[in-house]
């Protein structure tokens, strides 16, 4: 959409000037003519810029602002208030200047003359692709209330399974930080220390205080070195994994892990048929529903078999053969959605087993992070008694030797 400077007249013969946006100039001047005005002079913006660099409004939402935002919109035009009223409306509500903007923003691509979902698409960074398939099916189908709503509860339970993710990684995590920074203290501080007092005794010292002693002189000759290191090689692992190959390679590798593989696949399948379940419960039809469940997913290899799958589907083949082939969908969704399939009901068995993958991994998460905790503080407790235990052993010798 590019950016057009005009000069035209307006009802009562004066003449006026301004920018308007555009696909062309003919539309342009189409556009003027709505407005009751009669082009004289349209031509491309010296500044040459797209509708959303003029407003400023294209930028990606902060945090929960867009679910929060979606549900208020739905509210307002189930309620029956005009979508730019609505839009208007939630604009008005948002608390970050951000949000507000961004709503603005699509209201006065409306008031400009332009449909919901090209309003949307004049902010790609804030509204995600599959949220714009989603509004454009609804507004197709004349639905927009009832798809609105589907899309609210859709984002809510997207972003509660994200936290619960994030609240089962968090606590391993912290632990991990503090266990490496209690070892390094000791290591830097207080071993040092004590091996000062050895060294003046002048005897051989046990072995396992003779290791101790190798990795604190080896951390505190080399910590910074190998702490670079550390940080080169995961900055080059981020650039590698950028590649389409390496992405995929580290994605079958999570999912062929025992217990991390078998999360991994049950979000993974989750994302898919939730978002499957909403735009196809939209009127959408199957391919571009796997259009928009594939651009869902982070996992490289459920997206390389979403693409296979859309395109054998394409080809004629049934939605449960195609899944059935790619041999990464769980069971139980390749059978609810056979089921789906024959009744009639593919939306509604693909929100079943969205409902029953979201709740197998919640159950799933909270048992292996039961279990997590636990062996973390063994490991714990166990590193940080070998050290104490090293030096320990020699002044128990020294006392033995005392006393002998």
């Amino acid at each position: 959409m590019a950016v057009y400077d005009y000069q035209a007249l307006a009802a009562d013969g004066k003449r006026t000037s301004g920018v308007i946006t555009a696909d062309s100039p003919r539309a342009a001047r189409k556009e003027l003519r709505l407005r009751q005005l009669s082009p004289l002079d349209v031509s491309e913006s010296r500044k040459g810029r797209s509708a959303s660099a003029v407003s400023g409004h294209d930028q990606k939402l902060p945090g929960g602002d867009l679910v929060v935002a979606t549900r208020q919109l739905a509210l307002l035009v189930k309620a029956g208030t005009p979508v730019e009223e609505a839009i208007g409306s939630v604009a008005a509500e948002a608390e970050k200047p951000s949000t507000r903007k961004v709503f603005m923003g699509v209201r006065s691509s409306i008031t400009d003359g332009y449909s919901v979902s090209e309003a949307l698409n004049s902010a790609p960074k804030a509204f995600p692709a599959f949220y714009r398939a989603v509004v454009s099916a609804g507004q197709s189908s004349g639905r927009l209330d009832e798809v609105l709503e589907r899309l609210a509860t859709h984002l809510e339970k997207s972003r509660k399974m994200k936290n619960k993710i994030l609240s089962a990684l968090i606590y391993p995590i912290v632990l991990s930080v503090i266990a490496l920074l209690v070892v390094t203290l000791l290591m830097i501080f207080v071993v040092p220390a004590i091996v000062e007092q050895f060294d003046t005794l002048g005897q051989d010292l046990p072995w396992l205080t003779d290791a101790v002693i190798a990795v604190s002189t080896f951390i505190r000759q080399w910590g910074v070195i190998l702490l670079i290191a550390i940080f080169a090689a995961g900055w080059a692992l981020r650039r590698l994994f950028q590649t389409p190959a390496a992405r995929e390679a580290r994605d079958r590798f999570i999912l062929s892990l025992p217990v991390i593989g078998k999360l991994s696949r049950g979000v993974a399948a989750a994302a898919f048929a939730r978002t499957f379940a909403t735009l196809s419960a939209s009127g959408a039809p199957v391919p571009e529903c796997l259009g928009a469940a594939r651009n869902s997913m982070s996992n490289a290899v459920f997206r390389k078999a979403v693409t296979n799958v859309r395109r054998k589907v394409e080809e004629g083949s049934t939605l449960a053969r195609a899944m059935r082939a790619e041999a990464v969908f769980p069971p139980m969704l390749m059978h609810m959605v056979a089921s789906g399939e024959r009744g009639g009901d593919l939306a509604g068995m693909m929100e079943r087993a969205a409902n029953y993958l979201e709740d197998e991994f919640d159950n799933a998460a909270t048992v292996a992070l039961g279990l997590l905790e636990p062996i973390m503080i063994v490991v714990l407790a166990s590193i940080v008694a070998l050290i104490v235990l090293s030096i320990m052993l020699p002044i128990l010798q020294i006392n033995t030797l005392a006393i002998g």
